[in-house]
């Protein structure tokens, strides 16, 4: 077991935020832990603009937003960075372990801060009966399939959820040529930003039903079509209102839910952070809407976590 200063698990926004922020404040032995082989988290698949304009004053694209950040890590070499690094198991001691290529590896920090975002709802989650076929995505994923992997998951798309990132692929889909045929909200509005509502769905047009729930998926090898129907107040299907939709992609975009299992494991109250040297930030705190807003957040992280290190130190 190796004992550290400050490990940071997480490398996507919140996580570099944190490690700069507590370097500034005087930690010097750091170690920086993401499961991906890059830095950046889901910002390296975010090429649409709208990050930046609080915290730096200017508008850019995600790559760009985390670019800055990743910058200013590899200029500072007491911060040690682990990519390809996958956390399994924390105790209450703080006591961390985690895989990377070539073993399994156990450090133990004065202080710990868990950066590790949120994963996306399936649609299991939100139990929607049917076939399971190829074509059904998350919408982050399929994000990251188009814009990274330059992959395009399907040619007719039902979206289901209103949510930023099913709101954000919508327009990516009709821009790569393939077609829109629906966004399905069960709510009675939307749960996405005002402007990705105007940008990406009113500006090209993309029908989006409101009071609607996809009842079934249809499809043998591929997804074939979908059965909607429009809900009442209390969720419950409207009789004479079901519908078919031919599409042979569907996304889910249903929300969102923070990885705190590892907080979980060890037993530690999320409010409670400063008595066991344990701190959260970022997505895996609270999920939020600007990334601006995760990095300023995430800086205050960073510098409680280096006053907890060095009180426990003197």
């Amino acid at each position: 077991m190796v004992k550290r200063d400050l490990v940071v698990v997480g490398g996507g926004p919140a996580g570099m935020a944190a490690v700069i922020a507590a370097h500034e404040n005087g930690i010097r032995d750091i170690l920086l832990i993401e499961r991906d082989q890059y830095l950046g988290g889901l910002l390296n698949q975010c090429i649409h603009t709208g990050f930046g304009l609080d915290y730096f004053g200017e508008l850019l694209t995600g790559p760009e937003y985390a670019d800055r950040f990743i910058k200013k890590i590899r200029a500072i070499p007491d911060i040690e960075v682990s990519t390809r690094s996958f956390a399994v198991r924390l105790t209450g001691d703080r006591t961390l372990t985690y895989l990377k290529p070539g073993g399994i590896f156990t450090v133990r920090p004065k202080a710990l801060i868990m950066a590790t975002g949120c994963r996306e709802r399936t649609r299991e989650m939100i139990h929607i009966p049917g076939t399971r076929p190829a074509g059904i995505f998350s919408a982050g994923l399929a994000q990251r399939l188009i814009n990274i992997e330059g992959l395009l998951p399907g040619k007719e798309a039902v979206i289901i959820g209103s949510g930023d990132i099913g709101l954000i692929m919508a327009r990516r889909f009709i821009l790569e040529g393939a077609k829109v045929k629906a966004i399905v909200e069960i709510q009675a509005k939307t749960r996405g930003l005002t402007r990705n509502v105007v940008q990406c769905v009113e500006d090209f047009g993309i029908p989006i039903y409101f009071n609607h729930k996809v009842l079934k998926i249809y499809g043998k090898n591929r997804v074939e079509k979908v059965t909607v129907a429009e809900v009442d107040e209390g969720m419950n299907e409207i009789a004479g209102t079901r519908t078919t939709i031919e599409c042979d992609t569907v996304l889910v975009s249903v929300g969102l839910i923070p990885e705190n299992e590892l907080i979980e494991m060890a037993g530690v109250p999320i409010d409670k952070g400063m008595d066991s040297g344990i701190f959260v930030c970022g997505n895996s705190f609270k999920v939020y809407d600007y990334v601006d807003s995760v990095t300023s957040d995430s800086e205050k992280a960073g510098k409680l976590a280096a006053e907890y290190i060095k009180s426990a130190v003197s």
